[in-house]
């Protein structure tokens, strides 16, 4: 199975990179990885053909920077509570129409980069989540034709700021603080996983310790019904991000409450897709 991430080598290229038999090879010029490219949705439904891998760099994952796997998506959307366990840790029955929310690409981060606390609260929490990728413009989706419109999967951390959660009945703020969505590092394409991305294990583990541990087959709302209902309303487009919720184990349903605070290590794993993994460090004092 190969998997795809957008990286940057120590020589500075920007590029599109393939993990194969355990190594990562880069791509260069031949797959475009600037924020307006296209030609990955190519890379990720049909493969790197046998030319263009022998063109390929390989690659020293310790000396790269890694990027998000889209540069910045037009739409993050988001579902609440779409876990039964997890809304009803949370003291919440399971919705009858899904809590979408929208989350802003400043908020976004790649694997291994810094997941910020900020100043203002230490009420940062954690949520591993699956992260659905679009592949075409789609609105108007049928259920036997939603999950044509998914490019890949990848990890997502859902990083929330409780007391602004609930500062309002929108999620809105306390889920857009910056640097403090994780998303990544790889991209799978949906083709080399179960239909709707179903029957995953996914985890968050802390510092080492496991949180959350669950299965995707136990979404209230699937892939193909997330996208369905989407779609009734707006425009699907290319590299549009549907993270679909998070399992029970978060941090503020725990007594005591855990919350992540500088010097930990959060990490998210989804089985067949990938570990995401971001070190917590306190927000800057300004200048």
């Amino acid at each position: 199975m190969a998997r795809y991430a957008r990286v940057t080598p120590a020589d500075g290229v920007l590029q599109w990179a393939v993990e194969r038999h355990g190594e990562l090879w880069g791509l260069g010029a031949e797959v475009p990885a600037g924020a307006q490219d296209t030609a990955w949705q190519e890379l990720v439904a049909s493969g790197p053909g046998a030319a263009m891998l022998s063109r390929a760099t390989l690659l020293d994952p310790a000396r790269l920077r890694w990027e998000t796997p889209v540069a910045r998506p037009g739409k993050v959307i988001c579902l609440g509570l779409n876990y039964a366990a997890h809304a009803a840790e949370g003291g919440n029955a399971a919705p009858d129409y899904p809590s979408f929310f929208l989350r802003g690409a400043t908020s976004l981060i790649a694997h291994e980069a810094p997941l910020v606390r900020p100043r203002v609260s230490d009420k940062l929490d954690f949520e591993a989540e699956l992260a659905v990728v679009i592949g075409r413009r789609a609105r108007h989706l049928t259920p036997a034709q939603a999950l044509d419109a998914v490019a890949g999967y990848a990890c997502f951390n859902d990083g929330t700021l409780r007391d602004y959660q609930r500062r309002t009945a929108q999620w809105t703020i306390g889920k857009n603080f910056d640097g403090t969505g994780a998303f990544g590092p790889w991209l799978v394409a949906a083709s080399a996983l179960p239909p709707g991305a179903s029957g995953l294990r996914i985890e968050s583990r802390l510092n080492g310790g496991l949180m959350q541990s669950d299965r995707t087959d136990h979404m209230l709302v699937t892939v193909a019904q997330a996208l369905v209902l989407l779609s009734e309303a707006l425009t699907l487009e290319p590299g549009d991000v549907v993270a679909m919720g998070t399992p029970s184990g978060v941090g503020y349903a725990r007594n005591p409450p855990v919350w992540m605070k500088p010097g930990d290590r959060i990490e998210i794993e989804i089985e067949g897709v990938g570990l995401l993994s971001n070190p917590v460090v306190a927000e800057a004092a300004p200048e």
